[in-house]
């Protein structure tokens, strides 16, 4: 514009006059001695206050005002606007001011920017602007600018912007006043305008009954204007009520009209606000207006919970698709990774790094056969082109297996994702396969086995059909293998068995373990079948896991026979032993009457009444009472024996002092042993306490195992027998340093007699054994080093009674 050339000067001179008017003053303060240079330099200085008066008439006549900013003033980081030097004509002051109602500054010039710099604006070029956004730039940059602002009431103001040194100019000009014709950027601005002023009171209305919350706000972010949905959702009970005390939906709406105004740009937020007592999801839209900012408030709580229960849906999916056994991975439309799961990651062995970036479906292909983890191809940008031309052509399911060069086969599957893109997924089959391979090996094997089995089986499903048979079942019913193989009924099978088994009620028995699903039918049975050609088979029906039944034949016609032969034979054996064993009970009752005679005249021998004997004598009558009392005793160990075997023996069980008793044992043997100059001593360990047993039994047992070391031990020998009691158990050992046994001779030393030298009847240790056994212990027998035998008996410290016949008896029960 013109003026704006000619105003530069004017205020350059309005300076440079103040300038001189100060520096005279200055130069007459410090020469109080030139008077004649006093009164030039006050001509002078009116001359300039001449001047500047002209100079501020001619200001006064521009039809608007003009702001001049010194030095750095415009520099200021905050908002708040810093007051500038006011120039203009009081006219165009007080028309400007009726722009400012909603400024809160005291100052003019101040109200005049603030009132203005939000009002609706066009630039030179026919772009929508602000006052403020292009002081903002004149501040930063110094760029300069010329608008047309929009006021009130049709008004239109103009406002250039220049900088002048390191001052910054504003004009701003009514073009009321001037009279000028309205420019084109006028005529722009009030066509928009136009379709609003057409019906402004429809338009109002509109707005009024809009169900959601709209408001207008000035410049300076005070509430202007309200619908009454902002009313009832502030609960403000009428339109004044919400203006005189500006209520805000929140402050953070007010927050945002600001920033809107602000940067002069439209700003869309959603957050959570309370509305009528009730938290709600409010979408807040606030856009520039001519004079400040419009806002709207839409409701989307409903919208805002449903993608928030779709963000759960698929979160949870996510989260069930991570605990998922097999890779899973999505492809977006444009090809690119938008989910894989943790299977995905650890199956490939993938950075995590690389996956969030979110690389496209040939990025991870081109990676996977970098490191060498897909399938060897030919030809790979083929087989790679054909893996992207899914996102193109996919029908439904497409399958198949990759085999990888570190030996795991794969399986993939590709189908198309509901929200676009592809879905894959890698199932790692390489155990399966395994299982497979080994099931069928072991269906080859079992198949193999069953063809090889002497029993006849076959396996019947739960609709009675066969399902599986060998060749012996085959063999054994004398069966056409064709008509087997097509699963036949259990009938039709049954039909071909009869002629050789004519009982129908065992094979409807056998049918109903096959057919009947309930548990009691489900149970093993066996029995046996006697065939019309003589032979005999037993049969085994057993459920399976599976549903099915097997049955399974045998043929025991030799076992029985076997069976038959084995038993008579038995039965024979049984009668001699009876009377091999009332023979010597018999035999040695027979001769316990005239052993009785002997000892009795032989021992009246030896007490002289019918006269002196010569010492030869003596010496007969002395052999006559050693062999009498030798053949008693062996007697009594036949007879002991006889009724051991003959399960008649029972124990006489009390509390037994073993201790005592191993010392009277040594003192029973220890004159013979002092005759053939044989030690025997005693090495108990510890307390052996008390122990109940059979006393008389356990005497024998230690003088049948002292007499046998003593008959096989030579003279300057020693004897020991060692007690020691461990737990419930109690340990009892005689040691000599004798001959000892060849190893054949100790496996059956313990046999009934059986003779180790050939010198005895072989009873002493089958006695030993027989009244270990009958305690409920055991005995053994192992050589010692250097020479010699140590046999050792286990006896519980609590022995029960009869326990030989239990043992017998559950033996006999067993057998029958």
């Amino acid at each position: 514009m013109a003026i704006t050339a000619d105003q530069v000067p004017i205020i350059m001179s309005a300076g440079a006059t103040a300038l001189g008017l100060a520096a005279l003053l200055w130069a007459m303060r410090v020469s109080d001695g030139a008077r004649g240079a006093a009164r030039k330099y006050k001509d002078r200085s009116s001359d300039l206050e001449t001047t500047l008066a002209e100079h501020r008439s001619i200001l006064g006549a521009h039809p608007g005002v003009i702001l001049v900013w010194q030095g750095d003033a415009l520099e200021a980081d905050d908002v708040e606007i810093t007051p500038p030097e006011l120039y203009g004509s009081p006219v165009a002051l007080a028309g400007l001011l009726s722009f400012t109602d909603d400024a809160i500054s005291p100052d003019p010039a101040v109200r005049i920017i603030e009132g203005l710099a939000d009002l609706e604006a066009r630039d030179s070029s026919g772009q929508d602007t602000t006052l403020r956004i292009r002081l903002r730039e004149l501040r930063e940059t110094g760029q300069a600018f010329s608008l047309t602002i929009i006021g009130p009431s049709g008004r239109f103001l103009e406002a250039d912007g220049r900088t002048a040194g390191a001052r910054a100019v504003v004009w701003v000009t009514d073009t009321t006043i001037k009279g000028l014709e309205e420019s084109s950027a006028r005529g722009k601005l009030e066509e928009a305008r136009q379709v609003i002023a057409r019906d402004p009171t429809a338009f109002l209305d509109m707005l009024g009954k809009a169900p959601f919350p709209a408001w207008r706000v000035s410049g300076m972010g005070k509430l202007q204007w309200v619908n009454p949905a902002y009313i009832e959702a502030v609960d403000g009970v009428n339109l004044d009520r919400v203006l005189d005390r500006q209520l805000m939906l929140d402050q953070a709406s007010s927050d945002q009209a600001r920033k809107t105004i602000s940067e002069g740009a439209d700003i869309d937020e959603t957050r959570h606000m309370i509305i009528d007592g009730e938290r709600r999801a409010m979408r807040v839209l606030t856009f520039p207006l001519s004079g400040g900012a419009g806002a709207m408030a839409f409701d989307v709580t409903e919208q805002e919970n449903a993608r928030e229960e779709l963000n759960r849906h698929v979160r949870a999916h996510d989260e069930t698709l991570n605990h998922v056994a097999d890779a899973v991975a999505i492809f977006g439309a444009d090809r690119k990774l938008t989910f894989y799961n943790k299977a995905f990651r650890d199956m490939w062995d993938l950075d995590e790094s690389f996956l969030l970036d979110r690389p496209n479906h040939g990025q991870l292909l081109d990676r996977l056969r970098e490191r060498r983890k897909l399938p060897a191809r030919t030809n790979y940008a083929e087989w790679r082109a054909e893996e992207l031309s899914y996102y193109l052509d996919i029908d439904g399911v497409k399958e198949d297996t990759w085999s990888l060069p570190d030996d795991r086969t794969l399986s993939v599957t590709r189908q198309r994702h509901p929200m676009g893109g592809l879905l894959l997924l890698f199932k790692d089959i390489t155990g399966e396969l395994d299982l497979k391979t080994k099931f069928n090996a072991i269906v080859k094997t079992q198949a193999s086995t069953l063809d090889n089995l002497h029993e006849a089986v076959a396996v019947f499903g739960g609709d009675g059909r066969l399902k599986l048979f060998n060749r012996a079942f085959e063999r054994l019913w004398n069966l056409d293998h064709d008509r087997l193989k097509d699963q036949p009924d259990y009938a039709d099978v049954i039909e071909e068995c009869v002629p050789l088994f004519h009982d129908l009620e065992i094979w409807d028995s056998i049918k109903g373990h096959i057919t009947d699903p309930s548990a009691r039918a489900r149970q093993s049975t066996t029995g046996e079948m006697r065939r019309s050609d003589g032979s005999i088979l037993t049969y085994l029906t057993h459920p399976l896991p599976d549903g099915n039944t097997l049955i399974a034949f045998a043929d025991v016609t030799a076992t029985r026979r076997v069976e038959s032969a084995l038993r008579d034979r038995a039965e024979a054996f049984e009668a001699a032993d009876r009377l091999k064993t009332e023979f010597v009970r018999n035999v040695s009752y027979q001769l316990r009457s005239p052993l009785t005679v002997i000892f009795g005249y032989a021992e009246l021998l030896e007490t002289q009444r019918n006269g002196d004997l010569t010492e030869r004598q003596a010496d007969y009558v002395s052999a006559i009472l050693s062999a009498s009392d030798h053949l008693s005793k062996l007697i009594e160990n036949i007879l002991d024996l006889a009724m051991i075997e003959a399960g008649r023996m029972d124990l006489d069980l009390k509390d037994v002092d073993l201790h005592r008793v191993i010392d009277e044992s040594i003192d029973m043997v220890v004159s013979k042993a002092e005759d053939t100059e044989i030690a025997v001593r005693a090495d108990v360990k510890g307390s052996l306490g008390v122990i109940h047993a059979d006393e008389r039994r356990i005497r024998q047992v230690l003088f049948n195992l002292i007499s046998n070391s003593l008959r096989f031990t030579d003279s300057g020998g020693e004897i020991t027998i060692s007690a020691q009691r461990v737990g419930d158990m109690v340990t009892l050992s005689v040691r000599d340093n004798g001959r000892g046994l060849e190893a054949d001779k100790r496996a059956t030393s313990f046999d009934s007699f059986v003779s180790g030298d050939q010198r005895g009847a072989g009873l002493g240790l089958a006695l030993v054994k027989h009244f270990v056994d009958l305690h409920g212990g055991t005995v053994g027998m192992r050589p010692v080093d250097g020479g010699g035998l140590e046999v050792t008996c286990w006896l519980p410290v609590q022995a029960a009674r009869n326990v030989h016949n239990q043992e017998l008896l559950l033996t006999e029960g067993m057998s029958a």
